[in-house]
């Protein structure tokens, strides 16, 4: 159901969402505000790879010990 409401969402909508957000922010405060979101991805993005790599790290070492035995 939520995806229909994104996807009614028209030019108009995203107009009238763009300028509300103008007016509850200001002008100088978006860019810092998007910089912030930026960055937090960027954080989420390499905590993942982080992830990744420890996982793959432990299977090999797993994989080393079952091949030992």
């Amino acid at each position: 159901m939520l995806s229909n409401i994104i996807l009614a969402i028209g030019a108009w909508q995203i107009v009238v969402i763009v300028l509300i957000i103008l007016l509850l922010f200001g002008g100088r405060k978006i860019p810092e505000l998007m910089r912030g979101l930026g960055s937090g991805i960027k954080e989420f993005k390499d905590a993942s790879k982080d992830e990744d790599v420890k996982d793959s790290k432990d299977a090999n070492a797993r994989n080393q010990v079952e091949n030992k035995n």
